[in-house]
C-alpha cells in the first residue's frame, strides 16, 4: 500500500509542477510538460512490478504509435481557440478530434498487424 501511495504522489506532484511552472513561463512549463514523463514513470514501475523488459518494450512501441494520434489535439486546440469558441467547446472540440484520430489509428494498427 506504500509504494502505491508513493506512486500516486510522485505522479500528482509532476502534474502540479507543470502546472505551476506553466503560470510563471508556458514556454518553460510545455517543455516540462512535453516530456514523456508519465511514459517514464509507467515504465518504471511496471519494470519495479515485474522485472519484464518484454513488457516494457510492447508498452514502449505502443507508446509510440499511440503518440501519433494524441498530437491531433495540440494542433486543433489552438486553431479552435483562435475562432469564436470559448475554451470548454474549444477542449471538447479538439479532444473529440483526438479521440477519431485514435479510432483511426486503432484501426490502421489492426490492418498492419501491430
Amino acid at each position: 500500500m506504500t509504494q502505491y501511495i508513493l506512486k500516486l504522489l510522485i505522479s500528482a506532484a509532476i502534474i502540479v509542477a507543470v502546472s505551476e511552472v506553466s503560470k510563471r513561463s508556458t514556454f518553460i512549463g510545455g517543455l516540462v510538460a512535453s516530456l514523456p514523463l508519465t511514459s517514464f514513470l509507467a515504465m518504471l514501475w511496471l519494470y519495479h512490478d515485474t522485472k519484464d523488459a518484454g513488457k516494457i518494450a510492447v508498452l514502449s512501441m505502443s507508446i509510440f504509435w499511440l503518440v501519433v494520434p494524441s498530437l491531433a489535439f495540440f494542433i486543433a486546440l489552438p486553431a479552435l481557440l483562435k475562432t469564436s469558441l470559448n475554451f470548454y467547446a474549444s477542449f471538447a472540440a479538439a479532444t473529440a478530434i483526438m479521440l477519431g484520430c485514435y479510432g483511426i489509428m486503432l484501426l490502421i494498427l489492426k490492418k498492419i498487424g501491430v
